[in-house]
């Protein structure tokens, strides 16, 4: 159990240690969260201070010595915002491509293009024809988005702006300004999009299309 607010016990160890196949993950976890680690400039321990757990005990699981028991690796995966599944099983390396299921909300597909929780979002955003209908009903939320068309129209109102991109054109805004989006066209309408949290900024500015003249 805990102690004095560091983990140090071998509770809640992970499936797989009656059958042998324990020695393979501990293999696996070691060099991935060492690699984890060494990536985002961090020491043993500034981990400890974040997690809890004593730094003889994170040197030891890196270097494959301890038991990577969920409650080790939980404040771990937290720390290193990452899911647990990327701790315990690593991704195929034969096939590099992100194994993606799409979501549908709203009438919207989207399909994740990054896994790192807390950080930058990819997705792909297919929106129907003519969809949503009715009158704009402008949303706000803490963020920052960037749109990239890649086939048909999107109408995006931002604000006092009501504008329609099409294939090739880009956005960027802040989302506490009130925005909304819609497919105004026949076809559906495909978009590389890219979700940050408030202050990440991309390097496109939105511009109005200029008044047609009469």
């Amino acid at each position: 159990m805990k102690g004095n607010g560091v983990v140090n016990d071998e509770a809640g160890a992970l499936p797989g240690d009656a059958d042998g196949s324990f020695d393979d993950l501990i293999e696996a976890v070691g060099p991935r969260l060492k690699g984890l680690r060494q990536q985002r400039g961090t020491t043993l321990a500034e981990v400890s201070a974040a997690t809890g757990i004593s730094v003889s005990t994170l040197s030891r699981l890196e270097a494959g010595q301890r038991r990577p028991t969920l409650e080790l690796l939980l404040p771990l995966a937290r720390a290193y915002q990452v899911v647990l599944d990327d701790l315990v099983e690593p991704p195929p390396t034969a096939d590099p491509r992100v194994q993606a299921r799409p979501i549908v909300r709203h009438g919207m597909t989207f399909i994740a293009l990054s896994r790192r929780p807390g950080a930058l979002q990819a997705y792909k955003m297919i929106i129907p024809p003519h969809s949503p209908t009715g009158e704009p009903e402008q949303q706000v939320h803490d963020g920052y988005d960037w749109f990239y068309v890649l086939s048909g129209r999107l109408r995006l109102v931002l604000g006092s702006h009501d504008l329609v991109l099409t294939a090739g054109e880009v956005a960027e805004f802040d989302t506490r300004t009130p925005h909304w989006l819609a497919n105004p066209g026949p076809e559906p309408t495909e978009i590389l999009a890219l979700f940050g949290p408030q202050g990440e900024r991309m390097h496109v500015r939105i511009r109005p299309r200029p008044a047609a003249e009469t």
